[in-house]
């Protein structure tokens, strides 16, 4: 464990990580582009099919409480959109700020913040809910732009405080410094977050399809780093990797557990429900 002060967010050598990250962004762009300009393969588009079951295991997916890509149903619904764009974000900038080895959880004011967002996302969920039942009140009309702003806002929250339980259970050498430093580094990142909201409600397709995908891999980014952590402290090998190549290891297996629990999930889900939408009735 190293103790050091906390560096501004956006310094550093991030050069090769940044690169990565801007290729694999023009590759999403360009099929974006290559797939949305044909409604028809829009709709047969294999990468969007194969993230529908990423959705599909973990949201409901109730077709008016999705965006849609010019008519095609998004891999997950608003709220989840949001709430996993949210984690992508986090991770990726994190990622670049070179912060993955980084054990600290924020300080007391980023922490009290980051839990608002998801008090508020839990006050609209229960809001949103109470659609279900005509008769029963709700405090105001539920709308899927706030289910993505408020689902986004929690979305940052699950990424800020699990990349620090990671890195202390994954690394050997990790730093002791707090994966956000304060409330000027939360205030950027909410604003990058509040891009990301707006490109959403751009309702442009290329950008609906690159985003809807972004959401999906997060899912799938949260999952294997939750199957990681759990793999390390059950097999108790915790805290024991120094390079990249020693926790390769254990990330893919965490990675094929989470392929899995989404393939059995999205098997029994559909097994007892007959559609990739919803739930009959809704």
């Amino acid at each position: 464990m190293i103790n050091s002060q906390t560096i501004p967010l956006l310094s550093g050598h991030f050069g090769r990580r940044a690169t990565v990250l801007l290729v694999v962004l023009a590759v999403l762009f360009v099929l974006a582009f290559y797939t949305v300009t044909d409604i028809d393969r829009l709709a047969h588009d294999p990468a969007l099919g194969g993230l529908d079951y990423a959705g599909y295991a973990i949201c409901h997916r109730i077709t008016e409480r999705s965006f849609t890509i010019a008519g095609r149903q998004m891999p997950l619904c608003a709220r989840c959109t949001g709430m996993y764009l949210g984690v992508a974000l986090a991770f990726m900038v994190l990622g670049l700020a070179g912060r993955f080895k980084w054990a600290q959880l924020p300080p007391a004011k980023v922490m009290g913040v980051l839990v608002g967002f998801i008090v508020l996302m839990g006050i609209d969920g229960v809001n949103s809910y109470t659609q279900f039942f005509p008769n029963f009140p709700h405090v105001y009309h539920p709308q899927n732009w706030m289910r993505l702003v408020t689902g986004m806002g929690t979305g940052l929250g699950m990424g800020v405080f699990i990349l620090p339980a990671l890195a202390q259970t994954l690394w050997r050498d990790y730093e002791w410094r707090p994966s956000l430093a304060g409330l000027r580094e939360l205030f950027w990142l909410v604003a990058l977050a509040l891009i990301v909201v707006i490109l959403v409600l751009s309702n442009q397709p290329f950008l609906l399809y690159v985003l809807g995908v972004i959401s999906a891999v997060g899912v799938v980014a949260i999952l294997t780093v939750i199957n990681t952590m759990v793999l390390l402290l059950v097999t108790r090998r915790d805290a024991r990797s120094v390079r990249w190549r020693e926790a390769a290891v254990p990330l893919i297996i965490g990675l094929a557990l989470a392929i899995t629990e989404i393939a059995v999930v999205s098997i029994l889900r559909f097994s007892l429900t007959g559609t990739m939408t919803g739930f009959p009735g809704i």
